[in-house]
């Protein structure tokens, strides 16, 4: 794919706090402004590892295992995109971090958008990467994961025989060059993953949640509006088979300040597939814009007027005043 070899001796330890009677993996190291990165459907703290330590070099980096996933608890438990907000506001408490920027990729990405929804006096800036939330589409492989089959499907890919043929197979299509193919050998580590039954059951009350056989349900687009007053990134890759590249244009519609990077010769995995590149678009992105500062005020305006400017602001800015619109 692409992606520098990561030396694995040199990565941070993982950690561990219980929260709420259920145990939390997590990674944390370096030092200055805060970045919160959270990983997508079925991976772990460790699809960050080609960055960790590059960031860690000017931020202190907080990179947990959402519940259900790595070394983090399996339970039978809250699995819903607000629940995951929450468990992740509980650990920036206990870790005694007030304020984050917040990274988010694939669910993850969705995951970053609720937080910032529900705790916007918690969100410094929000980048989203190869996120889900912003349109229906979604690969087929991740809505198969509603059908019957699925566990015992999942199950029998990892008895021990032939959970080294699919893994071998997966990852030879990987470095085969063929685009559509340059991100199995991240879907073989979560296959794998995957022969914890426990963790099985986790994606699939998770998937239910946001996902159905006609694709993502849940959506960010109605709200969009509400980042008007917070700094937000996208980086996409140009060959993302998992989600289209088109969800970034969406984004970029629905909040045109924000900044859209997409990443030539990389899939859904653009941080991996390029980590120098998105450490500097990244660490610019922060240089570059100041924290949100939350303000009830500006919320409030914002969901009176659906995100449509005030007579004082399109006076301003000589735009159209929408009929309606709070002056």
């Amino acid at each position: 794919m692409g992606a520098d070899v990561v030396d694995t001796d040199c990565l941070p330890p993982v950690e561990y706090v219980t929260v709420h009677g259920h145990r939390r993996a997590y990674v944390k190291v370096g030092s200055g402004p805060a970045l919160l990165l959270l990983h997508g459907l079925g991976c772990d703290h460790t699809t960050w590892n080609p960055i960790i330590n590059s960031l860690a070099e000017d931020f202190t980096v907080i990179a947990p295992d959402f519940l259900g996933h790595g070394e983090s608890d399996k339970p039978r438990a809250d699995y819903s995109i607000g629940g995951y907000a929450n468990g992740m506001r509980d650990l920036l408490t206990i870790l005694n971090i007030d304020k984050v920027t917040v990274v988010g990729h694939s669910f993850g990405g969705g995951v970053a958008m609720q937080f910032a929804y529900q705790f916007p006096e918690r969100t410094e800036r929000l980048v989203l990467v190869s996120s889900g939330g912003l349109g229906r589409e979604v690969t087929l492989g991740i809505r198969a994961i509603n059908l019957p089959g699925f566990h015992p499907f999942v199950g029998l890919l990892n008895l021990p025989v032939m959970r080294h043929l699919t893994r071998s197979l997966l990852v030879g299509l990987s470095d085969s060059g063929i685009t559509a193919f340059r991100d199995l050998d991240e879907v073989a580590d979560i296959v794998g993953a995957w022969g914890d039954p426990r963790a099985r059951r986790a994606i699939k009350h998770l998937v239910r949640n946001c996902v159905d056989m006609s694709g993502q349900i849940i959506s960010m687009r109605d709200r969009a509006y509400l980042t008007a007053t917070l700094p937000m990134a996208v980086v996409w890759g140009e060959d993302d088979m998992v989600l289209p590249r088109k969800h970034a244009e969406v984004l970029s519609s629905l909040a045109p300040e924000a900044r859209v990077e997409v990443f030539d010769d990389a899939g859904h995995l653009p941080h991996k597939a390029h980590p120098d590149r998105f450490v500097e678009f990244l660490t610019s992105f922060i240089a570059e814009t100041q924290p949100a500062v939350y303000r009830r005020a500006n919320i409030r305006r914002l969901l009176l007027t659906g995100g449509a400017p005030t007579v004082a602001e399109a006076k301003e800015r000589q735009l159209v005043v929408i009929p309606g619109a709070a002056g």
